[in-house]
């Protein structure tokens, strides 16, 4: 009976230990955490974030980064329901949530996306308390003009300079080099002016857009009498601004309404370059939001050669 009685002790002994490292095993380890500051200063975020929701128009920053999003604001400037071309294979599979500028979105939307990581910028800061709730978010304050200093912000959150340093080498080697054959075919001094025309207003893009994508990328030269951009917002023209620009060539982005308006203009039928034929007519989707874009502008790099043949 003794003997019976230590096997069933040593039994049940061990069953409690099995159950306990049973236990143990089960048991789920936490995510990695780490500290990052944005414009709001520390928030602790997923190591690696699986299920990241971005609002602040960056998505394909991110996606440069080595990052896929389930959530979305890149949608097209035209029309939210949908990914602007150059961005379709970028984002596919992800949910549009709204558009970057929007100060506010679709909240239902983001709670069934289950995100491990929000991302907004200053423009939908008055969510950040109820987007908190729902997950880590990181604010991000946008420059004014400068792109590549808001992929440096984007890579230094997430510890990635290294990857945007060799994206935007790639992508400053091949603008430059899309830009000398573009001047070694049709000459150095030859001047090239992009122009938005939209709900009867006319903007000139210089630092941003498209525009910076001619000068500052590309190396392309700008006509005289130029109007400088001091923010992100384009610097609006008349039409006698218009007729003081005597580019060589232009590049005119507007939907087929508005371009239509421009091109009865009396001002604008006489510039030169009209008169030559050396106007490239540019769908204002995807090409006003195209040069905003990192990927999108690699992607109008890329074409740009194109549309200057005759």
């Amino acid at each position: 009976m003794k003997k019976i009685a230590i096997i069933f002790s040593m039994i049940v002994t061990l069953g409690f230990i099995g159950g306990c490292q049973s236990q143990t095993s089960s048991t789920p380890d936490k995510k990695e955490v780490i500290t990052v500051q944005d414009a709001k200063g520390n928030v602790d975020i997923p190591a690696n974030p699986q299920r990241i929701v971005d609002l602040s128009g960056n998505s394909d920053m991110l996606s440069i980064l080595g990052y896929k999003v389930v959530g979305t604001a890149n949608s097209d400037a035209y029309d939210y329901t949908k990914f602007p071309s150059y961005l379709e294979d970028t984002l596919q599979g992800a949910k549009i949530l709204g558009y970057s500028m929007q100060d506010t979105m679709d909240i239902e939307g983001i709670l069934e996306l289950n995100p491990d990581l929000i991302i907004i910028s200053n423009v939908q800061e008055k969510m950040y308390k109820q987007l908190s709730e729902i997950a880590p978010t990181i604010m991000l304050e946008l420059a004014q003009i400068d792109w590549t200093q808001d992929l440096a912000s984007v890579a230094k959150i997430f510890h990635k300079e290294k990857e945007a340093q060799d994206w935007l080498n790639t992508y400053k080697t091949e603008a430059k080099k899309a830009g000398e054959k573009i001047k070694a075919s049709y000459g150095e001094d030859t001047t090239y002016l992009a122009l938005l025309a939209s709900g009867g207003q006319l903007y000139i893009f210089d630092a941003a857009g498209i525009g910076g994508v001619l000068y500052d990328d590309m190396g392309l030269k700008k006509p005289d009498n130029m109007p400088k951009q001091e923010n992100i917002s384009l610097p609006v023209i008349s039409y006698e601004g218009l007729a003081e620009l005597d580019a060589d060539h232009i590049f005119l982005v507007g939907t087929e309404e508005d371009s239509a308006a421009l091109k009865a203009n009396a001002v604008y039928k006489n510039l030169r370059a009209v008169k030559e034929g050396n106007v490239t007519e540019l769908p204002s989707s995807p090409y006003f939001n195209i040069g905003y874009s990192p990927i999108g502008k690699k992607v109008f790099v890329e074409e740009v050669a194109s549309f200057l043949e005759k």
